[in-house]
């Protein structure tokens, strides 16, 4: 069994060690110690050498693809190839999105990310859609919008084999409740966005019984925050700081101003779950995409459908990490925390997210400017 021996600045949510060591077994983390702890226990193993900042592997529960390679897709290769960018760039456990589109193109596309998850390349599929706010769709194709049915809820649940994690829905739309409660009864969580739901509705849909846990990318596809009209972004604030739900927040500095992002990190502690939002032009230049059904142009790094919607990210999670810290004075410490084990315990996803005894071998090195400088993924290094 192969063992690597890292050690560094260790910063997560189960340590915060100046000088710490991170011993790695097989696919698995075997200890994290402080360095005078390490030593103590093996005196006559020779020092390892400092190797920069530690942290865990990020979480990013809601990425529609990149590198050229997209998740809304029927060829397995092509998903692949989009997971391996996000791996390959510090998001060692990546959720793929899918948007609204045909019925049959949404389940058909589950049916192949099953695969992935399967395999573990995956760590589950989310189904951003079809059951959205026309009103509130950003770059969902309004034409295959639709209220909440059992039917479809059941192909997708069926398509994806127990790997469909999460899904977002629009609260007000008629059907929710029964769809919230069967994805519920699957331990599919459910997600509250592309909303107009009034402030009332969508707090109420976020409480116990109203089979709400997340929100997804707060302050994206709903109305905007008012101090006369609160709407979904102030529920959600609310619902996150009274610990009932996690927010996503898309922190690329495009979909939020950095200021938005200080005030969710400030409302709800522990509560944010930093999301990339990526669609297929992310790690590229600017150009033609691809989103869904839907045509996408990437000028001056912001991808918008022809009508003007924001229409996905280009950034890579750690980028977000790192704005988050130098933009928006976010602790580097609330940051990963955002990144890793914040996300993973939104969507239930084991051990991944920190580094701790018995969890995946999930590591980054980085600068202390946050630059990336190894990636290693259930024990094999990736760069």
């Amino acid at each position: 069994m192969l063992t690597e021996i890292i050690r560094g600045r260790v910063v997560s949510a189960a340590a915060q060690l100046d000088d710490g060591v991170v011993t790695i077994a097989g696919d698995r983390i075997d200890s994290v110690l402080p360095f005078a702890e390490w030593v103590a226990a093996h005196p006559d193993s020779p020092e390892p050498p400092f190797a920069g900042t530690l942290l865990p592997g990020l979480v990013d529960i809601h990425n529609h693809g990149g590198f050229g390679h997209r998740f809304d897709t029927v060829d397995v290769a092509e998903a692949r190839a989009a997971a391996e960018f996000h791996h390959a760039s510090g998001s060692t456990t990546v959720v793929a999105s899918i948007v609204t589109a045909a019925a049959a193109d949404m389940v058909a596309q589950t049916a192949v990310l099953r695969e992935l998850a399967s395999d573990g390349v995956i760590g589950g599929i989310h189904a951003e859609g079809p059951f959205l706010s026309e009103a509130r769709c950003g770059a969902q194709d309004p034409r295959f919008l639709r209220d909440p049915d059992l039917e479809l809820t059941e192909q997708l649940l069926a398509a994806g084999g127990g790997h469909l994690r999460v899904m977002t829905l629009a609260p007000e739309r008629s059907g929710y409740d029964a769809v919230a409660q069967r994805l519920t009864e699957h331990d599919v969580v459910v997600s509250l966005g592309h909303s107009n739901a009034d402030y009332a509705s969508f707090l109420k849909a976020l409480q116990p019984n109203g089979f709400g846990a997340l929100v997804t990318h707060l302050a994206n596809g709903m109305p905007p925050l008012h101090h006369r009209d609160p709407g979904p972004v102030g529920a959600g604030l609310v619902a996150a700081s009274a610990g009932q739900a996690t927010v996503e927040l898309i922190g690329d500095g495009v979909h939020v101003d950095p200021g938005f992002a200080a005030l969710v990190f400030a409302a709800a502690p522990g509560r944010v779950a930093l999301i990339t939002d990526a669609m297929q032009a992310a790690g590229l230049s600017d150009g033609e995409y691809q989103l869904g059904p839907q045509s996408v142009t990437v000028r001056h790094g912001v991808a918008r459908i022809a009508n003007g919607s924001i229409a996905g990210g280009v950034s890579t999670l750690l980028d977000n990490v790192a704005r988050a810290v130098r933009e928006s004075g976010v602790s580097l410490a609330d940051a990963v925390l955002a990144a890793t084990s914040t996300p993973a315990a939104a969507l239930r996803l084991p051990e991944v997210g920190d580094l701790r005894t018995g969890y995946f071998a999930d590591l980054l090195i980085v600068e202390e400017s946050l630059r990336l400088r190894r990636v290693l993924r259930r024990g094999e290094w990736l760069s």
